[in-house]
C-alpha cells in the first residue's frame, strides 16, 4: 500500500540510503514512527510506518525499516504545506514526542508538492533523541528550500559578498552620536562610547565579511565535489560504450581521471551532530559504501592505516579519529555488508571483501615459491608484492600466513627475511635421509641432473 503514496528510496549495499544530487543528512532518529491521523475516504493510502529509523535531510523526511527486508520511504519537504507548532501540555510530558506536519497529496493518493488536498502526518518518536534539536532543524530545513536553490547556488554565493556593504546599518539611526551635517561628535564621555561603538561595528564587519567568504568558499567546495560526481558518472557510463574504439593510453586516462574524482569527497559525511547516538551506526555503514572502490583497486585487501586517510581525505573538514574508524569497523559483523575487519597474527589490521579467498593467495604464493630460482634463493616480501599487486608490508603478512599454513618456511639473514617452499613435506617420516619419488625436491632434483 506504500508504494501508492511515498515514493520508495533506494538503498545502497550497506542499507543506506542513496541520497539526491546536493542533498545533505542533517538529523537522525531511531525508533520513529510515522503515523496518517487524517480520517478521509483515501487517506488509508498513506501507510502507517512503525519503529523505524527516520533520517532528515535538505530535501526529504527518509524512513528506513529495522526489519530485515529494510523497506525504506520518504516525504519531499517540498510537499509538506505546513508544520503545526508543538503545545507543551501535562499530558504530552508523559507521552512520546510528537511532530505534526501538513502533507499534500494528488488526486491520486501520491505525495505531491501541488496536490488538490493534504492529510496531517504525524512523527512519533518513541527512541531517544534530542526532540527540539530535531523539531528546530525540521523547521529550518523546511524554510531554507534547498531543493529550489540547486541551480542558484553559484549566484546566491556570489551576491553574499556584494551584499556586505549595503547591510551595514549607519549608526546615527541607533546611537545619536552624529551631527546634522555627518560629523562625528567627539566631546566627553560621547566621544569615548563613539569610540567604543566604532571598535565594535569595525570589528562586527569584519567577523561578518570573513563568515560570508567562509560561506561562499563552502558553497563553491559543495560545487566542486558535486561536479566531479557528474563527471564521474559520464566517464563510467562512457568507458563500456566507447571501450572497442578508445586505445590503452586514453583509458588509463580515463582510469586515472576516474580515481582523482573518486577522492575529491564526500557529499554528505556522517557527523557527531547530525547522527547523535547513531553516529557510529551510520558511520560503519557509509565507510562500507566508501571502501568498495578503493578494495577493487587493492585487488580485494587493504591497509586499516590506508582506509583512514582515504576516508579522511573525502570527508574534507569533517575528519574521524582512529578509535572512531576502529569501532565503525567492528560493526560491521552486525550488518550485511559485503567487507570485513581482520586482523593478521602479527597484529596488522587489514579489510578485505569476503569474496577475498586466502586460498587463492596461497596458490600464486606457492607458484611463485616452486620456480627454478625461488627454490635456490628463496623469496622476499617485494617479490612477492609483484607478484600479487600489494604493498611489501601487506605481501609479508600474506607470506608469514603461508608459513603459519605449513606451504612456506622463514630463513633470517643479514639481507632480511627469505622464504622458502616447505620441502619438510617431501621426507618420509620414517627415515628422513628418503626422499619421496614424487614431489616439488624430487622434479628439481632430476631437472639439475638432466640439465647437468
Amino acid at each position: 500500500m506504500a508504494q501508492h503514496c511515498l515514493p520508495a528510496v533506494q538503498l545502497t549495499g550497506s542499507g543506506r540510503p542513496v541520497l539526491l544530487p546536493n542533498e545533505i543528512e542533517c538529523f537522525f532518529l531511531s525508533s520513529v514512527d510515522l503515523l496518517c491521523e487524517d480520517n478521509e475516504p483515501n487517506a488509508n493510502s498513506f501507510p502507517h510506518l512503525k519503529s523505524g529509523l527516520l533520517i532528515l535531510t535538505t530535501h526529504r523526511l527518509i524512513w528506513l525499516s529495522d526489519s530485515p527486508s529494510a523497506a525504506a520511504f520518504s516525504v519531499p519537504l517540498a510537499t509538506i504545506s505546513h508544520i503545526f507548532s508543538h503545545k507543551k501540555s501535562l499530558k504530552s510530558m508523559f507521552a512520546s514526542p510528537r511532530v505534526r506536519f501538513q502533507v499534500s497529496l494528488s488526486p491520486e493518493g501520491r505525495v505531491s508538492a501541488s496536490g488538490s488536498r493534504s492529510v496531517v502526518v504525524t512523527v512519533v518518536i518513541r527512541g531517544k533523541g534530542d526532540y527540539d534539536a530535531f523539531l528546530a532543524k525540521f523547521w529550518e530545513n523546511w524554510r531554507g528550500r534547498a531543493w529550489e536553490e540547486a541551480e542558484s547556488v553559484s549566484n546566491s554565493s556570489s551576491g553574499l559578498g556584494s551584499d556586505s556593504g549595503s547591510n551595514v546599518v549607519p549608526a546615527a539611526s541607533s546611537g545619536g552620536f552624529y551631527s546634522s551635517d555627518g560629523t562625528v561628535r567627539m566631546v566627553g564621555v560621547s566621544g569615548i562610547l563613539r569610540k567604543q561603538q566604532e571598535m565594535w561595528e569595525s570589528t562586527d564587519r569584519s567577523l561578518h565579511e570573513a563568515f560570508q567568504d567562509l560561506n561562499a568558499l563552502m558553497s563553491k567546495a559543495k560545487e566542486m565535489v558535486m561536479l566531479a560526481e557528474k563527471m564521474r558518472i559520464q566517464l563510467l557510463s562512457g568507458s563500456s560504450s566507447q571501450a572497442n574504439t578508445t586505445g590503452d593510453e586514453q583509458m588509463g586516462s580515463k582510469e586515472e581521471m576516474q580515481e582523482l574524482l573518486l577522492s575529491v569527497g564526500i557529499i554528505s559525511p556522517v557527523t557527531k551532530e547530525s547522527a547523535g547516538a547513531l553516529y557510529h551506526q551510520q558511520l560503519s555503514r557509509q565507510l562500507a559504501d566508501f571502501v568498495k572502490v578503493p578494495l577493487e583497486r587493492a585487488g580485494g585487501i587493504i591497509n586499516l592505516i590506508d582506509i583512514y586517510c582515504l576516508f579522511n581525505r573525502a570527508r574534507g573538514t569533517e575528519l574521524i579519529s582512529p578509535d572512531d574508524l576502529l569501532q565503525a569497523c567492528s560493526l560491521w559483523e552486525k550488518f550485511d555488508v559485503p567487507v570485513v575487519l581482520r586482523k593478521f597474527d602479527s597484529g596488522v589490521m587489514v579489510i578485505q571483501t569476503k569474496s577475498h579467498s586466502d586460498e587463492q593467495v596461497i596458490s600464486k604464493i606457492k607458484m611463485l615459491a616452486t620456480k627454478p630460482d625461488a627454490l635456490r634463493s628463496g623469496i622476499s616480501a617485494s617479490d612477492a608484492a609483484k607478484t600479487l599487486g600489494v604493498a611489501p608490508a601487506m605481501a609479508k603478512e600474506h607470506l608469514m600466513s603461508a608459513e603459519s599454513k605449513g606451504v612456506l618456511c622463514r630463513d633470517i639473514s643479514p639481507d632480511g627475511f627469505r622464504f622458502y617452499i616447505n620441502l619438510f613435506l617431501e621426507f618420509d617420516r620414517d627415515d628422513m635421509y628418503l626422499v619421496k619419488d614424487q614431489g616439488i625436491y624430487a622434479s628439481w632434483v632430476r631437472a639439475n641432473h638432466a640439465r647437468g
